[in-house]
């Protein structure tokens, strides 16, 4: 089963908690704290496989989750940090942000590797607290939390030529001839529902990736005859080979079916109108087809046109000579523009934390650095309190509150529990 569109939440490991002790043993006077650090947790790593052709392991696993790191242990030691969790897609999978609708990712190459979830931070154990003016802290920080992100992973299959036109014109048949596909071929419409993939070769020897994508009609790019699911693997093709049945089998036209297509491709995506592309002039061997053709060439004086009788591979090497030549004319990447809103790599924003005014004397701040802070902080010793106070006031949280209006006193709530604004730091 081909399956090109899945909707996944990814749980990336949490961080293991930092161990607060402290060295007790016979004859080593002020031991100290002797606490370690927490292990990181597990990140979940896409990594792009050529050997795999479809996203269906995962229409079967909706949840995915990384391990945790372990916690710090005594004597100085380190908590283990989680294996990361690798996740191989095919070539061309494209990962989006369902909340944020933004692409995070947008794997190309095969070995390419993308951290889509980060694991947490472990927390910190109470030896790297230790300061001159506090020798002896108590506290320990704990891990933070892994990402947890809804995201919608699309495959976008990745191919040299693909060859488009209406359905039953014989794409499926110019596959199976210039490659060793074995794509269904039958007499009747959408014989071909998913895209077929394979590996061409002109006779001097130059190959290159063939997809036959299947049949288009008028309003596909409404999504008409799941026009949509079809079209966006045209989009990573670097040439078209547009198949038009001059037989008239069907009893269409085929200048008229040249027409409507070219017009679906432009409204789908002017882009793909200016890849390169030939027409096949199939089925020549039927009695209307020479008249069809002289009219097909008034029409369109400007083409360029290979005439085919795909059944007994009948014109086949010239047009493999020529998409080879037209592929080493356009030497220029499969995607020739990255989209804008694809990051690898998580931004820090310019502040990552906002303000809001409940009423004259509470108010309330949100924010994921802000909260993840928060969690890491144990506020069953004084000493963890003032930590948290020192570290919203490095965040510049104390600044900001100050500057939107908050006075001493006023009331701080922070994922649902409440401070009291006071000396210069949340308390």
């Amino acid at each position: 089963m081909f399956v090109d569109r899945v909707s996944i939440k990814l749980i990336a490991g949490n961080g293991g908690d930092g161990m607060a002790s402290f060295r007790r043993e016979a004859f080593v006077p002020f031991g100290g704290p002797y606490g370690g650090d927490g292990g990181k947790g597990g990140d979940i790593v896409f990594v792009a496989d050529s050997h795999k052709s479809t996203l269906l392991d995962l229409r079967y696993n909706r949840v995915l989750k990384a391990k945790h790191g372990t916690a710090g242990k005594n004597k100085k030691m380190h908590g283990r940090g989680a294996e990361d969790y690798i996740l191989r897609v095919p070539v061309g999978t494209v990962v989006m942000d369902e909340e944020k609708g933004i692409i995070i990712a947008d794997l190309t190459e095969h070995g390419q590797r993308e951290i889509i979830a980060h694991g947490g931070r472990g927390g910190r154990g109470n030896t790297r607290f230790a300061t001159p003016n506090n020798p002896a802290p108590t506290y320990a920080e704990k891990g933070e939390l892994g990402t947890e992100i809804d995201v919608t992973i699309e495959l976008k299959l990745l191919a040299d030529v693909g060859i488009i036109g209406y359905p039953s014109v014989g794409k499926s048949t110019l596959l199976s001839v210039i490659t060793r596909a074995k794509p269904e071929v039958a007499d009747y419409h959408f014989t071909t529902i998913v895209p077929n993939l394979g590996i061409a070769s002109s006779p001097d020897g130059r190959s290159f990736g063939v997809a036959d994508m299947p049949g288009l009609i008028e309003d596909a790019h409404m999504g008409k005859g799941l026009g949509h699911v079809f079209l966006k693997h045209i989009e990573r093709t670097r040439a078209l080979v547009h198949v038009v049945d001059m037989g008239a089998e069907d009893g269409r036209d085929p200048v008229e079916d040249y027409r409507v297509i070219n017009e679906e491709l432009e409204k789908y995506d002017e882009k793909l109108m200016r890849k390169p592309m030939v027409v096949v002039a199939n089925k020549m061997d039927l009695d209307v087809a020479p008249a069809n053709l002289e009219r097909f060439k008034a029409a369109y004086p400007d083409l360029e046109i290979f005439e085919l009788i795909t059944m007994v591979g009948e014109g086949i090497d010239a047009l493999l000579y020529r998409l080879a030549d037209i592929l080493d004319e356009h030497v220029e990447e499969i995607i020739e523009e990255q989209n804008e809103a694809v990051v690898y790599k998580y931004e820090a924003p310019k502040r990552s934390f906002e303000i809001t005014r409940i009423n004259d004397t509470k108010w309330e701040i949100s924010g994921s650095s802000i909260e993840r802070a928060f969690r890491q902080f144990d506020f069953n010793t004084e000493e963890a309190a003032i930590q948290f106070g020192i570290s919203m006031k490095r965040l510049g949280v104390d600044q900001a509150l100050r500057e939107a209006g908050a006075r001493d006193g006023d009331i701080i709530i922070l994922a649902d529990v409440q401070f009291i604004f006071d000396e210069g730091m949340v308390e």
